[in-house]
């Protein structure tokens, strides 16, 4: 007998996680991202990435005074949370975003939150920038963008950090969590000696490390923008001062930040380098395991129905038996004869009971 074949799938349902996760375990390049960005999701996050710029980059193309210093925080704010919104409401539109990943950007937040009040920012320790950089890698670049919004956001109202610099920080975040995921793709599954699919290789770590120091800084070197023009005294040599050429600005910006912060943004890129090294293997493991199972992006395959079982033959008479001639009709029985008048009615009158015969007592008949 030969097997009946399986169908390869169901017409417009969607496969099994285990069949992804063996294409994922399977061969090549270990940085696949879980949620991809598709056309909407990459508007959205484009017309963020601008907002954000002219937030960090007024100070070199607009006189000061324009806009008001205490409206620009709330007004960027608003437009920040919209863009977010935007950002997460075309990932679920174009199909890249749906529940399983909602969830996980709810919990990814709320762990990053928890662990911010762990450095304090003491001599620039930060223990919230590695958990950016190793979820935008395994996630991509539009759930590390919402992440780094998100998790700011959170983080600031457990730890009260609500202030006119809380939308500079979430642009920052964002972006090193979105850039995390733009980072090219390393060889690295199942390897020699028995290593586990999608564990990262050497390689693949050393980059995501200098990736987090070089975020460390541009963090803080961003940040500073949002106060520079106006806490220094205009008279100093570093202060902001208007009408100036653009180089010559920039060059005022850059011995500021230098003279400081680098030492505050040099802890900090330590802190997120080293953090990377010595959780990031167990990290992005779990992060892929995760990304499989919950099968973000599954294989929709199209087959057509099986065809109908045909109807079974009749069963062939036996050479045993010889078949006979099927036996004739009997003829109909005749009808009843038909019943006389007078037994219908019946006899005219009842006879009378004939007399009793008699008894004899003693001898004497009675």
């Amino acid at each position: 007998m030969t097997a009946r074949p399986v169908p390869q799938g169901v017409p417009g349902r969607r496969t099994s996680g285990s069949a992804t996760e063996g294409q994922a375990s399977r061969g090549s390049a270990s940085r696949v991202a879980a949620i991809r960005v598709h056309r909407r999701s990459a508007l959205a996050i484009a017309m963020a990435s601008f907002i954000g710029l002219i937030a960090f980059g007024w100070p070199f193309v607009v006189r000061p005074g324009t806009f008001s210093s205490a409206q620009a925080p709330s007004l960027m704010f608003g437009v920040l949370l919209l863009e977010v919104l935007a950002v997460v409401f075309a990932g679920i539109a174009d199909g890249g975003i749906d529940a399983k990943a909602i969830a996980m950007l709810g919990v990814l937040s709320a762990i990053n939150a928890a662990l911010r009040p762990l450095g304090g920012g003491t001599a620039g320790v930060e223990t919230v920038f590695f958990l950016l950089v190793l979820a935008g890698r395994v996630f991509g670049p539009g759930f590390g963008f919402a992440l780094g919004c998100t998790s700011l956001f959170a983080s600031a109202l457990l730890t009260g950090g609500v202030g006119p610099w809380l939308p500079y920080q979430m642009f920052g975040c964002a972006w090193i969590g979105m850039l995390a995921g733009l980072l090219p793709p390393s060889r690295g599954s199942a390897g020699p000696g028995g290593r586990p699919p999608g564990t990262p290789r050497k390689a693949e770590l050393i980059m995501l490390a200098a990736y987090g120091g070089g975020a460390g800084y541009l963090f803080g070197f961003l940040l500073n923008l949002s106060f520079w023009p106006f806490s220094v005294d205009p008279g100093s040599s570093v202060a902001y001062q208007p009408g100036l050429p653009f180089i010559a600005q920039f060059h005022r910006y850059l011995t500021f930040d230098a003279s400081t912060s680098l030492g505050w943004d040099t802890g900090r890129a330590i802190t997120t380098a080293l953090a990377i090294l010595i959780i990031g293997p167990a990290a992005l493991s779990a992060f892929r395991r995760a990304a499989r199972k919950a099968n973000f992006q599954p294989t929709i395959t199209f087959a057509p129905p099986p065809a109908p079982a045909p109807p079974p033959a009749p069963a062939p008479p036996s050479a045993s038996a010889p078949c006979s001639a099927p036996a004739p009709r009997s003829a109909p029985a005749p009808p009843p004869a038909p019943r006389s008048a007078a037994a219908e009615s019946g006899p005219a009158h009842a006879t009378e009971p004939g007399p009793l015969p008699a008894v004899e007592h003693n001898g004497e008949s009675s």
